[in-house]
């Protein structure tokens, strides 16, 4: 049976709004991309990343999902309050944050059958940073 990993992408925020006809934003999309290309063509404005989906099959295994994050300013952090207070005294924060210097900007879900090839898999993500990844607790949902 496969297992399945999340693969966190970290680096610098990007402009998720040029993509998405926005103005052209004077920093660059995922892993150095252009912000300013069309958002119709995605595949040609992130080839790197249909070139990691082949390479994922390619090793026998298989992406079940994965997303790319807007930007950071879009959404923020809480910390719940206690007992049956956790919305009433939440605490909320918007980004970005000055307490660092990269976010998770995507990430993918991979389903294969061995460790070995989830470690080589998370060498293969593209990113301008690092990857974490990790195995997904089967909640069977």
């Amino acid at each position: 049976m496969a297992d399945t990993y999340v693969y966190l992408i970290h680096e610098n925020d990007w402009d998720s709004d040029a993509y998405l006809g926005g103005a052209p934003a004077a920093d660059a999309g995922p892993a150095g991309k252009d912000p300013s290309a069309p958002a119709s063509d995605m595949d040609a404005s992130f080839p790197e990343h249909k070139a990691f989906q082949q390479a994922v099959a390619d090793l026998g295994a298989r992406v079940v999902g994965g997303a790319a994050l807007q930007n950071s300013r879009h959404g923020g952090t809480v910390a719940p309050g206690a007992g049956d207070r956790t919305v009433e005294d939440a605490v909320y924060t918007d980004g970005p944050f000055t307490d660092t210097s990269e976010v998770i900007t995507g990430f993918y879900l991979v389903e294969t059958d061995d460790e070995d090839t989830a470690r080589r898999i998370a060498a293969l993500v593209p990113t301008g940073r690092h990857i974490e990844w990790r195995k997904v607790f089967p909640t069977g949902m």
